[in-house]
């Protein structure tokens, strides 16, 4: 699957798309990931044929299929609104789009028995919409689109309607799915938990222009921008404004008065050669890589600091420690076994080699 430049534009003032190029590879589960706004439904309802855009293309197999009408592209819908007929059963729901194609009752029967087998409805098939879960419902629109075996899946927001505990069961069942299947899947959504999870490569969206596209891990570690760095991650990357300056062969990043970073030979390399020295730059650090126990400033003694803590949030199995350099508000995640508490000054270090620096004016990585 290919976009090629693909421009839409609804008023033709403001442009949604600009400009849009992706190539999807078959059996891929690509999520399209960004705040509201983005473009991310736009993408998909292209692909789908319920929008003609205004320039480029949509390839498919090699097959020009911009101009091709919906019911023609053989690809399986899911939506955020299930849209199952509710004087329909499961089992007829799932039928449904068998039966307008004329298919025969046997070979009908068969498909639709071993969807809901998949799909695990079987025990479901006689109740109607009314007397089912939110999870059950979904499940019934994605057996809908499976059973006609589409050459794409196109999924929009499909679990945002669930409950936080019912859309990581419903995860599960969509990653089981697709390895089974093997079926390429679009994906839609801002929640990035879901793209990270599901996604064999995410797609990061913002203004209608994509920012970058690579595996969850990749997109993780090493981040193409300040947009990138910050959506991605949760508690999101510190991002502090810092100057820089020069210690004979070393840069020294100056984050505040009390935070004075020095940073290992390579990134130190990188910002001189390219003439940052005396420029401010904005430093990325993760909140995993911020620690406050002993052990770890004890090797990271070149980017430890002092700074006192404004919020403490147990998670369980972690803590957030929530501080200050200069007028940024930080994250530490932290073990919970920490003493630290809100209105104490603790001791912290960076860990440098997972340090990000990128530019202010681009707002594009200059190291990692």
């Amino acid at each position: 699957m290919s976009l090629k430049d693909i421009d839409v534009s609804y008023d033709k003032k403001k442009q949604i798309l600009k400009g849009l190029s992706l190539d999807v590879e078959k059996g891929e589960l690509v999520s399209l990931l960004g705040p509201s706004g983005c473009g991310k439904s736009t993408t998909l309802r292209v692909v789908a044929g319920f929008i003609d855009p205004q320039g480029g293309s949509f390839l498919l197999d090699g097959e020009d299929m911009t101009k091709v009408p919906v019911h023609k592209r053989n690809f399986g819908l899911v939506f955020q609104s299930y849209a199952l007929f509710p004087h329909l059963s499961v089992y007829d729901n799932v039928a449904f789009g068998l039966r307008t194609r004329k298919m025969d009752k046997e070979q009908i029967d068969k498909k639709v028995k071993d969807i809901l087998e998949v799909c695990g409805l079987s025990d479901l098939a006689n109740r109607f919409p009314r007397q089912m879960s939110g999870g059950q419902r979904q499940r019934v629109a994605m057996g809908r689109a499976i059973v006609r075996s589409p050459k794409v899946f196109l999924m929009d927001e499909p679990l945002s309607n669930l409950d936080a505990k019912l859309r990581v069961q419903m995860r599960v069942e969509i990653s089981k799915l697709h390895k089974r299947l093997q079926t390429t899947i679009i994906y839609v959504t801002h929640d990035q938990t879901e793209a990270m999870t599901l996604g064999t490569r995410i797609v990061v969206l913002k203004d209608g222009i994509i920012q970058q596209v690579d595996t969850p891990q990749n997109l993780y570690n090493t981040p193409n921008n300040i947009f990138v760095a910050g959506f991605i991650g949760s508690p999101q990357m510190n991002l502090i404004d810092a100057t820089v300056a020069q210690e004979g062969s070393q840069a020294v990043l100056k984050m505040s008065e009390e935070v004075v970073i020095k940073l290992p030979a390579e990134k130190s390399k990188k910002l001189i050669d390219e003439g940052y020295v005396g420029k401010t730059v904005v430093v990325g650090i993760r909140p995993e890589d911020v620690k406050d126990d002993p052990e770890f400033i004890a090797a990271h003694q070149d980017t430890k600091f002092k700074s006192t803590i404004r919020v403490y949030e147990l998670l369980g199995a972690e803590v957030n420690l929530h501080y200050e350099i200069g007028d940024v508000t930080c994250t530490a995640k932290v073990n919970p076994r920490t003493t630290a508490r809100p209105g104490d000054e603790v001791e912290f270090a960076m860990d440098v080699a997972r340090l990000h620096v990128f530019d202010k004016e681009t707002e594009m990585v200059i190291t990692h």
